[in-house]
């Protein structure tokens, strides 16, 4: 059975997608600690990171640390924070937020975006800070 993340990978379920390339795609969080909280996730369905082979982990945080410049130029943020938990679905994903101190990593906060206009919104917003560090992958589902 598929994961929630293929099935917002293969365009089953909606996503805002802001990075996509042949391995890894990133996209917003429903459930954001901070605007621009985007999970990383690579397109092959692996459940730990510690099963990840090591080309794609370290793909995958390459592709973390774009975003995390990212969220840091939109939001203007002094961090990025990266958490990789992976209980709440079988597929590896690294969280990427713009953090402003350490309160910014509890997850108890978190609450599904009612406000589907702030989440694309946000996704814009990121794509257009990603495009001008050079990311050419920065780009959502369609294009």
């Amino acid at each position: 059975m598929a994961t929630l993340f293929s099935r917002i990978i293969s365009g089953e379920l909606p996503g805002r997608f802001v990075w996509q390339d042949s391995e890894v795609v990133a996209f917003l969080t429903v459930a954001p600690l901070r605007p621009g909280h985007t999970l990383v996730v690579p397109r092959r369905e692996v459940d730990r990171w510690t099963d990840a082979d090591g080309a794609l982990l370290a793909h995958c945080v390459e592709v973390a640390q774009a975003i995390g410049q990212g969220v840091q130029r939109a939001w203007n943020a002094p961090r990025a924070g990266v958490v990789i938990a992976g209980f709440e679905v079988p597929h590896l994903h690294i969280h990427v937020a713009p953090v402003w101190d350490m309160s910014d990593f509890d997850f108890s906060k978190a609450k599904q975006e009612e406000d589907q206009s702030a989440l694309d919104d946000a996704a814009e917003r990121l794509r257009t800070a990603l495009r001008e560090l050079g990311h050419e992958q920065a780009r959502d589902a369609g294009a």
